[in-house]
């Protein structure tokens, strides 16, 4: 999976598109334990997140990759066909 898009939400969570145009939300939280992401606990750290694509990665050091995101992110829709896509519908 390559992340198209990244956006911030609150309390830990991340909402995600995919290359493949699949929309999901991963929940952080359960990494804010581990002395990596431990400055992520502070929101306005949290938000400092920047897509490289094949992987996320905060200004404090921490990162995921993409692959740890796929396998546990929630999928909220799935991979819309580009004709679909293109067409202009909503």
């Amino acid at each position: 999976m390559r992340i198209a898009e990244l956006h911030p939400q609150p309390y830990w969570v991340l909402s995600i598109v995919a290359d493949d145009g699949r929309v999901g939300c991963f929940d952080v939280t359960s990494y804010l334990d581990y002395e990596a992401f431990e400055k992520l606990r502070d929101p306005d750290e949290f938000l400092k997140v920047v897509n490289g694509g094949y992987f996320i990665e905060w200004e404090c050091g921490a990162d995921l990759s993409a692959d740890t995101i796929e396998a546990r992110w929630e999928v909220a829709r799935e991979a819309v066909p580009q004709i679909e896509r293109n067409s202009g519908k909503c």
